[in-house]
């Protein structure tokens, strides 16, 4: 049996090795949550026309809670 018959021989069923990116079928950097599937660099791609929109993170909510100029 030479390492050729074996490599790769038993079903990727569960784990790393059986998820990919569900445009690029790339293995790595996977996005599960919500279902999407997707590495991370095609969901910066992609991101806008799945829907979703950035938002700014905890400082606009610290501006707003104490009354703080925002720009």
């Amino acid at each position: 049996m030479s390492h050729e018959s074996v490599w790769y021989s038993r079903p990727r069923t569960y784990g790393k090795g059986a998820r990919e990116c569900r445009v690029c079928t790339h293995k790595a950097g996977l996005i599960r949550k919500y279902g999407l599937n997707i590495c991370r660099q095609c969901f910066r791609e992609k991101s806008t026309d799945i829907g979703f929109t950035k938002h700014r993170g905890y400082e606009s909510c610290a501006m707003a809670f104490y009354g703080w100029p925002m720009d």
